[in-house]
């Protein structure tokens, strides 16, 4: 194998568009502890109460705010009361082209009435609540999933960019978007498009960050309702790590997760 000299090596005082992405991700981070942490805040309140009294808090995102519902459960140091309410029509189209690509996953994002038939499938409690997440928080979709919830009587929490949410047309017939059917409204900070790096010699940017401030807003909300649980007299039983092999302890927990996990979705089925 061929020995890499210091001519293969750029300078490390040479501007790069990855240290520029990773500078204008941490402003946005900071950006959003300045602004939305007192949102944050409020939504995790939120979620401790319902949780606290037996309810479910369940966040739907399609297209790659899948990975946000996700991020939220199964996760280490997730904990029951969370569902992750993933379509996978909606949202499993790595394969880009062909069966289950792209193309028909962004028409049903359009399709008015699929929300529905989403919520149907379940008996909600009166104690539950949704987040919803879509950094553009226009498709037909995530606004009747929001409306739905908010006429069986479920409190909304939506993630989106207000920049992009509000500057672009609404999608759904009634005029609506996102942050017109949602009781807390937490701004990811992403521009318009997501993206926020520009390059020379193209002419759509690249570098989108709703992951990298979503995550964060996700993680927040879901440590701070941890601790509201811990306030409230409500010990959450977590998710540990299952890549301690050979711990004992840690298998036990898996398996009391497991339980609890289950006996927190019983209402659904009732």
């Amino acid at each position: 194998m061929e020995k890499r000299t210091d001519a293969n090596i750029p300078s490390h005082e040479e501007p790069t568009a990855a240290l520029e992405f990773f500078d204008q991700s941490l402003l946005l981070l900071e950006r959003l502890r300045k602004t939305q942490a007192e949102v944050i805040q409020q939504a995790a309140n939120l979620c401790a109460d319902r949780i606290a009294r037996g309810g479910l808090v369940f966040l739907f995102g399609n297209g790659h705010s899948r990975m946000l519902c996700e991020e939220m459960t199964p996760r280490q140091g997730c904990f029951p009361g969370f569902v992750a309410l993933v379509e996978w029509a909606l949202s499993n189209h790595a394969a880009i082209v062909g069966a289950n690509g792209l193309r028909p996953a962004l028409h049903l994002e359009n399709y008015e009435g699929y929300a529905e038939q989403i919520l149907r499938g379940f008996r909600f409690g009166k104690n539950d609540a949704f987040i919803v997440i879509s950094t553009s928080g226009i498709r037909p979709v995530v606004v009747e999933m929001a409306m739905g919830a908010r006429q069986r009587g479920l409190p909304v929490i939506a993630i989106l960019s207000k920049a992009h949410c509000e500057q672009a047309e609404a999608a759904h017939s009634s005029g609506k978007k996102l942050v017109d059917c949602a009781d807390i409204v937490i701004d990811n900070q992403c521009p318009p498009g997501d993206c926020v790096l520009h390059l020379g010699g193209v002419h759509w940017p690249t570098g989108p960050v709703s992951t990298i401030t979503g995550a964060m807003i996700i993680n927040m909300i879901r440590c701070a309702t941890a601790e509201g649980l811990l306030r409230r007299g409500k010990v959450p039983t977590l998710l540990p790590s299952h890549q301690y092999v050979g711990n004992v302890q840690s298998g036990a927990q898996l398996e009391a997760f497991y339980e609890a996990y289950r006996k927190s979705l019983a209402h659904l089925f009732e």
